[in-house]
């Protein structure tokens, strides 16, 4: 199932509350939310108090991406924030496997992210243990980024290699991704499309929809093709 997330780093913090509620009007069922911490980039986003104040208010799925030093130190935190996944950095986590198990056995779903120059092959040991791999798509710690085009290539190659290791995982990718560019996202093999300026950038709900009118035009070649 293909699932739009929209990223809150785009979104205008001064009615926050109001937009996250469009959103779920919308029928958009992930929340993205970056969590940076000024140290594993520079950028300072927000921490959990954001996450706790717009949780009381919607059911969206919080899909919570934390771009911090050893996020292992934080994981309770955003779980009790209100966190339904928590993704990390790959490159931040000294114990990546311990990581992992240490959100796993908070009851949340646990992801990976790797940057635009890290190789798949650090997921080799880890590829049963996880519900999504985030491949970024630009270097992360700022918004409105143009997607780096070899990113299609490893999306392919990380869908080879979960069916090689039959391992079954989302596949979500951020960074630069539009109405105009989503369908090449989908083809390479991602199902989970987050994006944060194409969504909060102008109408919300008409950006939503031509993303949903992207999502059925790939699902409707697809049935013909295998028709």
């Amino acid at each position: 199932m293909i699932k739009l997330a929209p990223s809150i780093l785009a979104a205008d913090f001064s009615i926050l509350g109001k937009q996250v509620k469009i959103i779920e009007e919308a029928g958009v069922p992930y929340l993205h939310i970056d969590v940076m911490d000024g140290s594993y980039v520079p950028s300072i986003s927000f921490g959990s108090p954001i996450i706790t104040s717009i949780r009381k208010n919607s059911k969206l799925v919080f899909d919570v991406h934390l771009m911090v030093e050893e996020p292992i130190r934080m994981i309770q935190e955003f779980k009790d924030a209100g966190a339904d996944i928590i993704t990390v950095q790959a490159e931040a986590c000294t114990h990546l496997h311990k990581t992992i198990h240490q959100i796993k056995d908070l009851g949340l779903k646990a992801g990976v992210s790797l940057n635009p120059s890290t190789s798949l092959n650090t997921l080799d040991y880890i590829l049963h243990d996880i519900d999504m791999v985030l491949i970024m798509s630009v270097n992360p710690g700022y918004g409105g980024q143009v997607f780096i085009p070899n990113t299609l290539q490893k999306i392919r190659d990380l869908k080879e290699k979960a069916l090689k290791a039959n391992a079954t995982f989302d596949i979500e990718v951020d960074g630069g991704i539009t109405q105009d560019n989503v369908n090449e996202v989908l083809k390479a093999g991602a199902n989970v499309i987050v994006s944060g300026t194409s969504v909060f950038g102008g109408d919300i709900r008409d950006n939503i929809d031509r993303f949903n009118q992207a999502f059925r035009s790939f699902k409707k070649e697809n049935e013909v093709m295998d028709g």
